[in-house]
């Protein structure tokens, strides 16, 4: 198997890099894979990842909520029930932040295709791209709405979308780099991006460690902060003018995560622990477990 160890940091450039610990695909395989952290910048990465080819075999498991929609167990009949307020939540957010003239919108990554139908159906003229086969057929067959894969994105023309929202996507995707100058060719000038990316400076993943939930190794490349993120957008063309926080992903992670430490009472203590990370960024924004950030281009 082809596998991929970055020698420079991928934010800075820096050859500082350290080994933090290392994590297990609680998924797919078992595999565990080393957490690196840049010395320089701080940037969090996962080292020795599958290449794009051969990357997809870590995704195939009917446990893998964000393309399979399974709703087996309590913590994913959990993720179902927060899912449909989040839903309204990021409508809400998506319509606030824009004036009444924005109507194209790009969801990337969009799993089974839930937020992109929502979009949709408030008149926004919205395009979906998903990598999954599995899920643009789910999506498909369930409710007769039809997303484009990956390669579609190279074919849209520049400034075409006001609005690109990505739920939990950019920590996949290989060419962070690469993306992010895409990112910036197909935003209208006075467009935005709206980004939700777990938090690798959270209280969670303080507390948790090798066993965070969030970092979901192999298959979450990045491992952004809001201080890593802001600066990846800044290197990029981007200015970072709004983040929210998104309080209910810390109870998910926290429950996944006591599970995978092999915790008695786990969903106790992942309330628990959710609790106190809900707390915690009352005070403290960056102590979120996920936080939704808005850019907008550099003028």
């Amino acid at each position: 198997m082809t596998r991929i160890i970055h020698t420079e940091c991928p934010l800075c450039g820096s050859k500082k890099l350290q080994h933090q610990f290392s994590c297990k695909d609680q998924f797919a395989t078992g595999e565990e894979f080393s957490i690196c952290k840049c010395e320089d910048c701080s940037f969090v990465f996962t080292q020795n990842i599958p290449d794009e080819n051969e990357i997809g075999r870590y995704y195939e498991s009917p446990t893998y909520i964000s393309h399979s929609d399974t709703n087996k167990g309590f913590i994913n009949r959990c993720y179902h029930i927060v899912r449909e307020i989040m839903l309204r939540r990021k409508a809400a957010l998506v319509n606030s932040l824009v004036g009444s003239d924005k109507t194209h919108l790009l969801d990337y990554g969009a799993g089974t295709g839930y937020f992109a139908r929502a979009m949709q159906r408030l008149d926004w003229d919205v395009t979906a791209i998903e990598k999954s086969e599995q899920a643009r057929k789910y999506s498909q067959e369930q409710f007769g709405f039809e997303m484009l894969p990956v390669e579609a994105l190279d074919d849209c023309e520049a400034g075409c979308f006001d609005v690109v929202t990505m739920w939990h996507v950019m920590e996949h995707i290989q060419d962070i780099n690469g993306f992010w100058g895409k990112l910036h060719h197909i935003l209208d000038d006075s467009g935005i991006a709206v980004i939700a990316l777990p938090n690798s400076a959270s209280y969670d993943a303080q507390a948790y460690r090798e066993h965070w939930a969030a970092y979901d190794v192999p298959r979450h490349l990045w491992h952004f902060s809001p201080s890593t993120v802001m600066k990846f957008g800044r290197k990029h063309g981007f200015i970072l003018e709004r983040q929210y926080t998104m309080p209910f992903d810390g109870f998910y992670i926290s429950m996944l995560s006591e599970r995978y430490k092999g915790s008695k009472l786990s969903l106790i203590k992942g309330v628990w622990s959710g609790l106190l990370g809900w707390l915690a960024s009352w005070s403290k924004k960056s102590a979120s477990s996920s936080i939704i950030y808005v850019f907008r281009k550099a003028v």
